[in-house]
């Protein structure tokens, strides 16, 4: 394949994950409507694993939880390598910035000093030993 030939292919695959992923125009040759369903169905399938992965969310947000991730994730397609726990994370950022949601209160109480950085000595924290 020509280099050519590759960024032609580069431009056709992001015209469709484009159309597929954030409403973007049906790339020549496609058939909008089938387009459209499939995008819906993608859509759908994100939105099911957000809220297993952040059951709080749809909890908190309850009807809203659809049209609300419907607008997230058409403005904010998946980037290759970002996990679903990472986008999960990130529509819960996007609703509290967005301010669908409060923001998170802090703790009230101090976190209890951890000894995972400290050296062990004879397999006891070396203040003991």
């Amino acid at each position: 394949m020509t280099t050519p030939d590759r960024t032609r292919l580069a431009k056709a695959q992001a015209e469709l994950l484009q159309a597929l992923l954030a409403n973007g125009p049906a790339p020549a040759g496609f058939d909008p409507a089938r387009l459209h369903a499939q995008s819906l169905a993608l859509r759908a399938k994100r939105r099911r694993v957000t809220a297993a992965l952040r059951p709080d969310l749809p909890e908190r947000l309850g009807p809203r939880f659809r049209p609300l991730f419907d607008e997230y994730a058409t403005t904010h397609p998946r980037h290759e390598g970002t996990g679903a726990r990472t986008d999960a994370n990130t529509f819960a950022t996007w609703l509290t910035q967005s301010g669908h949601l409060p923001k998170p209160r802090r703790r009230w109480w101090p976190r209890r000093a951890t000894t995972a950085n400290t050296p062990y000595k004879n397999g006891q924290h070396a203040d003991k030993a």
